[in-house]
């Protein structure tokens, strides 16, 4: 039975056997940042040191990973911080729960400059492992080697005081999809099983204003027809790019990150994700499906991962309304280069004095070239969104 996309989107990826919440984990069938790398782990903790810095040094930094995944990304922080422990039980908790994966070494120094404001044992103050709490927000269950030092829960705690990340989330928080037909906008309904197509009811108020506001034009109703199998409805080659002929509705997105805003008291919102801006809106949507490393068909049943690019002035406008300050919203090409990761490589000479040092630097560049690459990783989106801090030097645009 056909079902709005957001309902089946909600069971396919977080029901009881939905993609995010069994098996091994999302890093077994698409490449993130956060995997592709350690110098991204690295750009962060310069990230990390810069909001412990606005914060006055609290005697508790807040570090909260919204869809952690396994863990991999906090399990790199703590390791570059120092905290370490062991592994803590396996099944649900609203406690901190430790990283899963053997972590590589991590060395900010090679791929990040250190920050001068960077806690140290020689300021008096106790260091940063000893003040961080980390804590990973996931609907899997907690995997069984993860650290006890990283909490682990279902919701996104209250009263943060430090720095939130959302690394490619808002992208899997389920939304509708649209076709303007018969004079108006539909929703798009969806067969679970084989993804196939029908048109739907028409949207209701708040959908509809969503898409005035944020996803403007559509096709007028000589340039549509209609496909008699999927009833869907498709514009000629002549009309197409002036057309708007589908959108994939960001409300419940704009809600999702308002509410995670909402839970800092101070600190520094974060989501990098790949999407798109009001005036450069995708014809034809961007819903597609990704499985053991593979790019396949929307197909929402649970065996592969269904996302949708993000509208990140849409979500940046409902976290700024919260938060009652200016956002920042670069490339993460950007991003990363003001944290220090410029993907620069050494100097040759240093293969005759240095080879090994040299070997190692290369690497690090090789991996930061790849993050910041404008038409792969570093083509993501970074949305900064502070609450009561200023956006240091070093983040800022």
């Amino acid at each position: 039975m056909p079902i709005p996309w957001r309902d089946a989107m909600s069971q396919a990826l977080y029901g009881p056997d939905g993609f995010f919440v069994t098996g091994a984990g999302p890093a077994d069938h698409f490449r993130t940042s956060v995997h592709a790398s350690p110098a991204f782990a690295a750009a962060l903790l310069r990230l990390v040191a810069e909001v412990d810095s606005a914060l006055g040094h609290p005697p508790r930094l807040d570090v909260v990973d919204v869809g952690a995944g396994r863990g991999e990304l906090l399990m790199s922080l703590a390791v570059a911080v120092g905290v370490s422990g062991e592994p803590a039980h396996s099944g649900r908790s609203g406690l901190i729960p430790t990283w899963s994966g053997s972590p590589e070494t991590l060395t900010p120094a090679a791929a990040v400059r250190r920050s001068p404001d960077e806690p140290s044992s020689l300021t008096g103050r106790p260091s940063l492992a000893e003040r961080v709490r980390f804590t990973a927000v996931e609907y899997a269950n907690r995997p069984e080697n993860l650290p006890k030092e990283i909490h682990w829960t279902t919701e996104i705690p209250d009263g943060i005081t430090g720095l939130l990340l959302a690394t490619e989330w808002l992208d899997n928080v389920p939304l509708d999809a649209a076709v303007h037909a018969d004079g108006g906008w539909r929703y798009v309904l969806v067969e679970p099983s084989t993804g196939v197509e029908t048109v739907g009811e028409p949207a209701n108020a708040a959908d509809l204003d969503w898409l005035t506001t944020w996803w403007p034009g559509h096709a007028s109703p000589a340039s549509l027809a209609t496909d008699p199998d999927l009833g869907l409805t498709w514009t000629d080659g002549a009309s197409e790019s002036e057309s708007g002929l589908r959108a994939e509705i960001g409300r419940p997105r704009d809600e999702a990150w308002a509410n995670a805003v909402r839970k800092i008291s101070r600190g520094l919102a974060v989501t990098v994700d790949y999407g798109h801006l009001r005036n450069g809106r995708p014809v034809d949507g961007t819903l597609t499906g990704y499985r053991a490393g593979r790019q396949v068909p929307p197909v929402p049943d649970g065996s592969s991962d269904v996302t949708a690019h993000v509208a990140m002035d849409s979500v940046a406008s409902a976290g700024a309304a919260v938060a009652r300050c200016a956002y920042s919203l670069v490339s993460q090409r950007e991003a990363l280069r003001a944290l220090g990761a410029d993907g620069g490589r050494p100097p040759l000479s240093q293969a005759g004095t240095d080879p090994a040092g040299y070997v190692r630097a290369l690497a690090t560049a090789s991996a930061v070239a790849e993050l910041t690459d404008p038409a792969g990783l570093g083509g993501h989106w970074w949305l900064r969104q502070p609450v009561g801090i200023p956006l240091s030097p070093a983040v800022a645009r």
